[in-house]
């Protein structure tokens, strides 16, 4: 064996050993992960299906907005929440993507265009939604990036933190009433066990632009995967006393187009090893799935969930005070898009 063929199959070894490990964290380890007091757990787990976690359920005369439904895990959670009778508003960055996506999901579904590096397309996204004047059941933020090879701003800001998370701040604050109008309005808000990737302080808020220092693609990944979480968490005790709730769900290690930032060894060594610890599509949408549509999660808010079930994660995702200030710094950020909204919903 020559030393580059050594190489390659160290390299895979290693990636494989770091998915496991990945995947093991999002479990809790060997003994099973900690649970919320008071918060059911189901009878679904790492290996169920989004079909599997909606069975039974009619959701027709339910409205939901899923962002992102041109691939992946957000195709797979339009397909099956109009297959249970929902009424689905997906959204893609641009409407022809979004259009082929909803006709592929039937006559209920809408496209909607939006791009959430572009503030004005989320505002126009909004307002297209509020035109409709319907109530919002389930408002899923589930579109996102990850790993950027290199450092990319919006607005002076870095992208990860635009899109992943101030793009999906924007849109649920225009939108809020919408799910306020609704019987039992849910958000949930997609993150994930990347987070644990973040900045030892959670959010940088003294370098958002990502200038300081040398760039990581992990790091910034997981800042904004931190942000949509503890988004998440304050938006949950803002709607505390209403029937609305708020999530956040980690949905696992998936073989999606996320990864399309990766170099093509990465990719190719994803493709070598990933059946040993990835979930399939269909297995990574029912966490939102679950937690968007299931009964057992009425009135539940301010939760993780990962594998279907409620989880405690770690403690810079329970940082209440974190997630606080997070929202007066996002809300600043977009001031010109979400000032009166965001001030109007201060619980």
């Amino acid at each position: 064996m020559n030393r580059r063929k050594a190489l390659a199959i160290g390299g895979v070894v290693a990636a494989a050993g770091i998915g496991a490990l990945l995947a093991r964290r999002s479990l809790g380890g060997r003994d099973g992960p900690a649970r919320p007091a008071g918060v059911p757990v189901g009878p679904f787990g790492k290996d169920s299906t989004a079909e599997e976690v909606t069975a039974g359920l009619d959701l027709s005369g339910k409205v939901a907005l899923v962002t992102g439904v041109n691939s992946g895990l957000g195709a797979e959670t339009l397909r099956v929440l109009t297959l249970r009778g929902a009424h689905v508003l997906g959204t893609a960055r641009t409407l022809d993507k979004a259009a082929a996506a909803c006709a592929a999901a039937g006559d209920r579904a809408t496209p909607l265009a939006l791009e959430l590096a572009d503030f004005d397309s989320v505002a126009a996204c909004a307002d297209r939604v509020r035109e409709l004047g319907v109530g919002l059941d389930m408002l899923v933020c589930n579109a996102g990036i990850m790993a950027l090879p290199t450092l990319e701003q919006v607005h002076g800001i870095e992208k990860h933190f635009v899109v992943n998370h101030l793009g999906h701040f924007i849109l649920v604050n225009r939108l809020l009433d919408r799910v306020l109008a609704a019987p039992q309005g849910r958000v949930v808000v997609v993150s994930s066990r990347g987070y644990i990737w973040a900045p030892p302080e959670g959010i940088e808020f003294d370098d958002l632009s990502g200038e300081r220092g040398e760039y990581d693609p992990n790091r910034a990944y997981g800042q904004s995967k931190l942000a949509n979480g503890l988004f998440s968490l304050e938006l949950a005790r803002r709607l505390r006393g209403s029937s609305a709730t708020s999530n956040s769900v980690h949905p696992g290690i998936i073989r999606t187009n996320l990864g399309r930032h990766f170099g093509r060894r990465k990719q190719i060594l994803g493709k070598l090893i990933g059946w040993t610890f990835m979930k399939s599509i269909a297995a990574g949408a029912a966490t939102q799935c679950y937690v968007a549509t299931n009964p057992r999660v009425d009135g539940v808010s301010g939760c993780y969930f990962a594998n279907c079930n409620p989880e405690v994660p770690g403690e810079a995702m329970r940082d209440e005070a974190l997630a606080a200030r997070l929202w007066a710094v996002s809300a600043e950020l977009t001031r010109d898009y979400v000032g009166a909204a965001a001030g109007a919903n201060a619980g």
